[in-house]
């Protein structure tokens, strides 16, 4: 019988969470060699939502696109894998290699007589992720700074276009060791997001994203309604029928995502 394999579970982060694992990058590729984004999540497989949910964090968090919806054409459009994207899947797969080439070097070391306390050694390996529920999930370096008495108000620009603003208390910013420049992770549940077609309309919240709606995604009381911001990310919003119907809401229509300040978490990885 064979000895057992020690096999690596390889995964990229971007100094500020997870970002991309072997579920999507093989999400990526089947989406290259599918062109069509319902058609890749049958070969993962995931669900429909779950495979846009996934795109859609992707696009967020790096620096470009690695997914975009693709106009007219023979098969009039579908979803194709950017140049950028395929750099991605050639980067994760060649580090991936050169990751399980090492996990064997490092396994066969536990196996020598002289290692005292190879579980120990073991436990080391592991990786540590961090998970949310948040939809919304945002990265970009911190612009504005202004401190309250109480609380310290964060603005953070997550592309050359907008910016986010949270307010946490004095303590938490003390804690994060904040400053102009330091790279953030802001998360946003899609519960707490808004979502208004009148510009007109003014509001006392601080963050407001226009963009366009992407997708409709409708549940037997919720509805979720992802927008397509100008620069290639996206938010989320989870609201009802009867806001879906009174919006008038469908894929195209302009519309802009609003919540608090104080509905923003911060984190930073050290």
């Amino acid at each position: 019988m064979k000895p057992n394999k020690m096999i690596g579970r390889f995964g990229v982060d971007l100094n500020t969470g997870s970002f991309l694992g072997d579920t999507r990058i093989r999400l990526l590729e089947a989406i290259e060699l599918c062109g069509s984004i319902s058609q890749a999540a049958k070969e993962v497989p995931l669900s429909y939502k779950a495979a846009w949910d996934a795109v859609d964090a992707m696009n967020n968090l790096a620096e470009q696109p690695l997914v975009e919806r693709a106009v007219g054409g023979r098969n009039g459009g579908g979803t194709q894998v950017t140049d950028y994207g395929r750099r991605v899947i050639a980067a994760f797969r060649a580090m991936e290699t050169e990751y399980q080439h090492a996990l064997d070097r490092v396994a066969a070391s536990l196996a020598k007589p002289d290692v005292k306390d190879p579980l120990a050694l073991q436990r080391l390996m592991r990786s540590v992720s961090v998970s949310t529920s948040a939809r919304n999930q945002f990265v970009g370096p911190v612009t504005t700074l202004r401190a309250g008495e109480v609380t310290y108000e964060v603005g953070i620009r997550f592309d050359g276009r907008n910016e986010i603003v949270a307010q946490i208390s004095a303590e938490g910013a003390e804690q994060m060791r904040l400053n102009i420049g330091r790279e953030l992770h802001a998360w946003v549940n899609s519960s707490a997001v808004i979502l208004v077609t009148d510009d007109s309309v003014r509001l006392s919240a601080r963050n407001q994203l226009w963009g366009e709606v992407q997708r409709i995604h409708q549940g037997p009381v919720a509805v979720d309604v992802v927008l397509a911001l100008p620069a290639g990310r996206t938010v989320s919003a989870i609201i009802t029928r009867d806001a879906l119907d009174e919006l008038g809401l469908k894929e195209g229509s302009r519309a802009c995502a609003v919540f608090k300040a104080s509905s923003v978490m911060l984190c930073t990885f050290e």
